[in-house]
């Protein structure tokens, strides 16, 4: 089979020949026809987020197809059966016409939703309950703070949180990308080349609205800025640091107001852990999926072969939504 591989020498994409999967006992092998993008996929292709072992090491965390073959146990302890149209959460491995899939990281394809809409939710989908519901314990009447409101992830965790009763604030760094979200029925879009988040939250604070959840994938030197004016109790969870690793923080700030700095990653988290996970997610976010309540966002689809494209493109920063691969 054809899987996206990174030059060692100059960190260029090619889509090559690589090994076919070998089904084990709990396998399902998964033709694969759409696989989306994940900012993760860029920094395994730096070098700084290594697959886990056993995985392959190409690239891709999510995808959608349909089963083609199955170990016995697969067909034994799971409800799948060849043929079914599938998405899955990967360790790695998306970018190829090939996977191989423990059973129980698959997850049927929601009622009313495309193969290319489903590549686009397990990782984004999961990634978003667990900050806002495990990590973040959120619930109804809670204020969320997500920031990068225009990324993949804000996409799924903005109308998630709607859907569940929570009130949004997100942000972008363009006028021209507030528009662009809006759809996604924020309640407080802030745009950050213009106004401070800090005094935004201070004017929250006051008027009794303040954050109990953030979900922060840029962290940088003014994330401390913003800790003062959260709620009481409040939850400030740490997914990336793409506006850089260090930041100033006020301590007696997190003990006075019982801040909870968490960093989390979806990843890293055991096999056992993820597959409670999903079936939690299918059990409560799937119907809100089919309802339409919630939708992945595809922000564009691109053959497989123009993986660098691809690439560049979630680099930028300037895309909204999901960004997926087409393989057949």
């Amino acid at each position: 089979m054809k899987a996206i591989l990174v030059n060692p020498i100059d960190n260029s994409l090619s889509w090559s020949d690589v090994p076919d999967p070998v089904v084990g006992e709990e396998d399902v092998l998964v033709e694969i026809h759409y696989a989306a993008l994940n900012r993760a996929d860029l920094l395994q292709r730096a070098g700084d987020y290594p697959p886990p072992p056993g995985c392959p090491e190409w690239m891709g965390l999510e995808i959608a197809g349909y089963i083609r073959e199955m170990g016995p146990a697969a067909r034994e302890k799971s409800t799948f059966k060849c043929g079914d149209a599938v998405c899955a959460l990967l360790g790695g491995g998306g970018y190829a016409e090939y996977v191989n899939v423990k059973y129980d990281m698959l997850m049927p394809v929601p009622e009313g939703v495309s193969l290319c809409e489903a590549a686009a939710m397990p990782e984004a989908f999961c990634t978003a309950y667990l900050n806002l519901f495990r990590e973040g314990s959120g619930k109804a009447g809670d204020t969320l703070l997500m920031q990068a409101g225009a990324s993949g992830l804000a996409s799924v965790v903005i109308p998630m949180a709607k859907a569940f009763g929570m009130r949004v604030i997100t942000t972008v760094r363009y006028a021209e990308l507030a528009e662009k979200i809006k759809p996604l029925g924020a309640d407080l879009i802030v745009n950050t080349s213009e106004e401070k988040l800090c005094d935004v939250l201070a004017a929250q604070l006051e008027a009794g609205t303040p954050v109990d959840i953030a979900i922060d994938c840029l962290g940088g030197e003014n994330m401390g800025d913003v800790l003062p004016y959260l709620a009481r109790g409040a939850r400030w969870i740490m997914i990336a640091t793409l506006a850089g690793d260090i930041s100033p923080i006020n301590l007696k700030t997190v003990y006075v107001r019982n801040i909870r700095i968490i960093g989390s990653t979806l990843r890293s988290r055991a096999p056992e852990y993820k597959a409670d996970l999903i079936a939690e997610l299918v059990e409560k976010v799937w119907p809100k999926v089919t309802s339409g309540e919630v939708r992945p966002v595809i922000y564009r689809v691109l053959p497989i072969t123009e993986a660098e494209e691809a690439h560049a493109l979630m680099a930028s920063g300037k895309h909204n939504g999901k960004i997926v691969l087409q393989v057949r």
